[in-house]
């Protein structure tokens, strides 16, 4: 049996969805702060599963909030996703890597300057 394979679709009002490759009906838990979530609905498709989680209200909040989809019988991740609202927080590892994008490109471009200057 293989694993199912999980394409996200969408997120919208409240709801997110998926479609699900998989040989038979796959069995999900949606979890988010270590918790199951209810509601999560697997339903048949033309080329497989389509997977809705109703995402709680609570999550829509400032911050950054993570959602885990798992095989329910195996505990194996599926996939992900994420949702960040308010505020962006000054710790959020994304604005890190855009800082140390922006950080590695002007020592590149110094490095360049030093490296055609000596020549």
């Amino acid at each position: 049996m293989t694993l199912p394979t999980l394409t996200p679709i969408r997120f919208e009002n409240g709801l997110w969805q998926g479609h699900l490759q998989a040989d038979s009906e796959p069995q999900v838990e949606v979890r988010y702060l270590g918790e199951t979530l209810d509601g999560v609905r697997v339903s048949a498709s033309d080329d497989g599963w389509n997977l809705s989680v109703p995402v709680p209200v609570a999550a829509l909040s400032d911050g950054v909030h993570c959602f885990v989809i798992v095989g329910a019988a195996t505990s194996e991740k599926l996939g992900d996703f994420t949702i960040i609202a308010g505020s962006p927080a000054a710790d959020d590892l994304r604005a890190e890597v855009e800082l140390l994008r922006a950080e590695l490109d002007m020592l590149k471009r110094a490095f360049r300057r030093t490296q055609s200057g000596a020549e």
